[in-house]
């Protein structure tokens, strides 16, 4: 286990490093530019992507990388070691002054994600994992909450409208009538408040694997399940959801029956 503490330290260093950088541009009024998916990019965006990269290459140069900002690396397909980063997550709420944004870097080792860290700098908030070292929230062991019954759920998501946009409507509508609450704007913080107990079931109809590379080994060291709408543990299925594993079949029974 000791190489999975040098890594997850190391990520949690290089998160906190790029989450500093962009506090220096959060509430300046920034303007972003926009992507040929009309999502937002602005300056420190690219500016906090190159930081992490640049650790990386440096600490571990035969680690291959891939980030939202500048993509893949050359050996991406070829190294048993990849780093996923996503320098800031939630670029709309980051634009607009919201501290609901944060800095996700991931590892996959052998193709399995192995070392996950979540930093929300304007928040003050990091939780962190690696494969059989627990979930770690602010210092603190993290673990998800003891809620059995989907009836007495909050259910976080992102974007409402979204649901209806990617075909997830249907299930959208059932999660409504059957949980307790169900908070929005929630981006990679919904996953945060799962792991540490403050949610229950947090919902994304899309999804890439920058998004979440973090998520598997957080909620899975913090006694619960990440991963596709199906049942999968995975950042590839184009789809997203955490839960306890209390809750996950009855979670399921909506996600894996409605369309």
């Amino acid at each position: 286990m000791s190489h999975l503490q040098t890594y997850l330290d190391f990520a949690r260093e290089t998160a906190w490093q790029a989450g500093q950088l962009t506090l220096g541009y959060f509430q300046t009024g920034l303007r972003p530019d926009f992507k040929a998916d009309e999502s937002p990019v602005t300056v420190a965006d690219r500016e906090a992507e190159r930081l992490i990269r640049r650790r990386i290459e440096q600490t571990f140069p035969g680690h291959a990388i891939v980030g939202e900002e500048f993509g893949a690396s050359a050996d991406s397909d070829e190294s048993s070691h990849r780093w996923i980063i996503d320098p800031i997550d939630g670029t709309r709420s980051f634009v607009r002054g919201v501290p609901l944004y944060g800095v996700l870097i991931g590892l996959e080792i052998e193709g399995v994600c192995r070392v996950g860290v979540a930093h929300f700098p304007a928040l003050g908030e990091m939780v962190s994992a690696a494969s059989g070292l627990g979930c770690w929230w602010n210092g603190r062991r993290a673990r998800v909450s003891n809620v059995a019954r989907l009836e007495d759920a909050l259910v976080a998501h992102y974007d409402a409208a979204a649901f209806a946009k990617h075909g997830k409507q249907a299930a959208w509508e059932q999660f409504q009538r059957t949980a307790n609450y169900r908070a929005g704007w929630c981006d990679a913080y919904g996953y945060l408040l799962v792991a540490t107990g403050r949610a229950d079931v947090m919902l994304d109809p899309v999804m890439n694997p920058w998004d979440c590379a973090p998520f598997p080994p957080i909620l899975q060291e913090a006694g619960g399940y990440f991963g596709d709408w199906q049942g999968n543990v995975t950042i590839y299925g184009g789809e997203a959801m955490a839960t306890s594993l209390a809750l996950l079949p009855q979670v399921l029974n909506i996600t894996q029956t409605t369309e």
